[in-house]
């Protein structure tokens, strides 16, 4: 029987379940509550010792999760991450407040390597991430500061209580060495040995199944990605094959030749579906949605139809209730009912969290709706009748697992495609988004890519970008930079879907452009961290190519999920995946989406001519926990040999105007831009 074990009080961090999973890497056993879990019933529980998740909360608001202080009294090591520290700051005396500058991204703290937590780490100056918008102003009683950004404090601890709190994600790739401070907390301060190993996930999920669906039959939805390809084979190896029915359905989103292909790597994997090709059925589809009032009350109203929504967690919520519908459906046609069968899914844990669903957190924000996790999918799940035994794994362990199972390569290294395919590629419009900020936003854009001459001109928006490049190192950097690379940034009337201090943002999205034909990656990478620090209504940045950007894009190209719009995605996903591929590039890179945006650059606004092109984003992103992650840089992730070619192919595509590359990391900006 395992002894050792961790107890992780849940305030909603989009990362809560990665700590969980840093801590099993760390042969550590966990156990996920909620933050309100008393202290009573942590004592007889066996824990030896506590983190404290972060959460899109404010320790200071009236709404914030309730939370038992005596937990503090168990007499167990402590540790706090982000809001988990500012709790435990103001409970013990301290003061906790908003900041005028949100510290969102990676940034270098100065670490008190005299502090137990941070003894093990081999430099003062520590890259981590940080990602809320308040602070520790006066430090509570018994606590010193071990770790600051000048004078924003990162990390506090009371060494005699072995109580420590930290600002930062330690769980998180862009942490460098947090899985560091995570042992050091674990097996130093805590006295752990680590003998949970978990060697035995494949016996586990193969009994799960079994002791669910019984001799009942299993509807299994194959995607063809990794995680259903894993899912499927469980299921056949769990059960008798002739319970399982896989199934594949192409909603008519998918890549050029998709289903096909998805076909051909099932039959590797020994695994035969039926396709279901619900194209127009897709097309054409709408669902009920929950609309909240201004007084907070709900009330129902039909969605316009797919091929005409213009929202993407309406497209989403479309597909992913039609998807089950179609299910149901095909259920019927096998002579199955669905309430007396089971529907498996693929579902891991990132799609939980940032879903918001329960079964993952009870305090998440929720970023994006999942198709694996719709109202439909919900309250299927509550009736005992959806079958996730993955729903545990990340994605890497789930390449594990496939990897026990003996399934090819081929399968396992698939980039992610996500549910509904194509559609959440294209962001639809039918008018330009410009708030009331946009000319005080577009303005301080132009102060910081024209820095190096803004500073010989005083003026009142650059004390807001001096509030967050604080030292002179920085401001200098700035300098140096917008002299050596001259650029414009351009505020573009479109939105993105990000997450920032936990939370979900919709937000806008800034160009940068140069009439120098070279482009300067370290420059154009230092303004994609710099800019949304100081412009928080910005969630994503990227580079356009070709000449400098004069004009303000001051209107969009309508666009919808017509058969003509999908088909120019569609082109432009297969040429960009073809040239990587063609490089040997595909297992250097984690996942490539292809976006087309409703944006025409370069028109003759004299002229008249209406805005009829669309431009497409290129987005390769390193990860592997897809949680956090970086844009591939150019040069140093991926050769820019092959970003050329992608860009010079991609732009001969009918009706594409420009071409950008997302230079973003996750967070703020998700992986996905819808």
């Amino acid at each position: 029987m395992n002894n050792e074990k961790v107890v992780i009080l849940d305030a909603g961090s989009q990362y809560g379940k990665v700590i969980d999973r840093r801590i099993r890497e760390l042969n550590v056993f966990t156990e996920i509550l909620p933050l309100q879990t008393t202290a009573a019933s942590l004592k007889g529980s066996g824990c030896k010792c506590i983190i404290i998740s972060g959460g899109p909360a404010s320790v200071y608001s009236g709404d914030s999760p309730e939370f038992d202080k005596e937990v503090f009294n168990l007499g167990v090591p402590v540790l706090g991450i982000c809001y988990g520290m500012q709790l435990m700051n103001q409970i013990f005396g301290g003061t906790v407040e908003l900041t005028q500058v949100r510290k969102d991204g990676q940034f270098s703290t100065c670490v008190d390597r005299k502090c137990s937590l941070f003894k093990d780490l081999k430099s003062d100056n520590q890259t981590v991430l940080l990602t809320h918008g308040d602070s520790v102003k006066d430090i509570a009683s018994g606590f010193k500061v071990v770790a600051k950004i000048d004078d924003f404090i990162t990390a506090i601890a009371d060494e005699s209580r072995k109580i420590y709190g930290v600002q930062f994600h330690p769980e998180v790739e862009l942490t460098d060495n947090g899985k560091q401070i995570f042992k050091t907390f674990l097996y130093n301060i805590s006295g752990l040995k680590g003998n949970y190993t978990v060697d035995k996930r494949e016996e586990a999920c193969i009994q799960m199944i079994r002791s669910v669906a019984g001799s009942s039959k299993v509807l299994v939805l194959v995607s063809g990605g990794v995680d259903s390809t894993v899912l499927a084979t469980l299921c056949f190896k769990a059960l008798n094959h002739d319970q399982v029915f896989a199934l594949h359905v192409d909603n008519g989103f998918m890549r050029k030749n998709e289903s096909e292909i998805v076909l051909k790597s099932l039959e590797q994997c020994d695994i035969s579906a039926t396709l279901i090709n619900a194209s127009n059925t897709f097309y054409n589809s709408s669902t009920t949605l929950n609309v909240k009032h201004t007084k907070g009350k709900e009330r129902k109203v039909l969605s316009r139809v797919l091929c005409q929504s213009l929202d993407p967690e309406e497209k989403r919520k479309i597909i992913g209730d039609t998807f089950i519908n179609i299910v149901n459906n095909e259920a019927q046609q096998l002579g199955l009912d669905i309430d007396d069968c089971f529907l498996a899914q693929g579902t891991l844990r990132p799609d939980l969290i940032e879903s918001a669903s329960k079964i993952a957190s009870a305090n998440a924000d929720a970023i994006k709706t999942h198709h694996n996790d719709t109202d439909l999918v919900r309250a299927l799940r509550a009736k005992g009748r959806v079958l996730e035994p993955l729903k545990d794994f990340h994605k890497d362990e789930v390449r594990q697992l496939g990897r026990k199972l003996g399934l090819p390569s081929s399968a396992l290294m698939r980039h992610p495609f996500p549910g509904p395919g194509l559609a959440i590629r294209v962001l639809c419009a039918e008018e330009a988004f410009t708030c009331a900020d946009f000319s005080h936003t577009q303005t301080l854009l132009r102060l910081l890519a024209g820095y190096s001459h803004s500073i010989n001109k005083p003026h009142a928006l650059l004390q807001k970008i001096h509030a967050v490049l604080v030292s002179e190192e920085n401001r200098e950097k700035l300098k140096v930079y917008t002299e050596r690379f001259p650029m414009k940034a351009t505020l573009l009337p479109i939105k993105s879907v990000g997450v920032q201090g936990d939370c979900r943002t919709y937000s806008y999205v800034v160009g940068l452009s140069s009439d120098n034909p070279k482009p300067d990656w370290e420059v154009l990478f230092f303004l994609a961290k710099t800019i949304p620090r100081i412009c928080h209504n910005v969630n994503r940045i990227a580079y356009i190519f070709g000449s400098a950007v004069n004009d303000q894009v001051q209107d969009i190209t309508p666009t919808v999920l017509s058969f003509n719009v999908i088909a120019t995605i569609r082109q432009c996903d297969f040429i960009a995946n073809q040239i990587l591929a063609k490089h040997e590039m595909q297992s250097k890179i984690s996942q490539m989406p292809v976006v087309l945006l409703p944006l025409h650059f370069d028109r003759d606004l004299m002229s008249r001519i209406p805005s009829c092109q669309r431009s497409v984003v290129i987005r390769p992103f390193i990860t592997n926990d897809f949680m956090t992650g970086l844009a591939a840089c150019p040069g140093e992730h991926i050769p820019e040999q092959v970003v050329h070619d992608m860009v010079e192919e991609v732009k001969k595509v009918p009706g594409i105007s420009r071409v950008l590359y997302d230079l973003t990391s996750k967070p703020p900006g998700t992986t996905e831009w819808e």
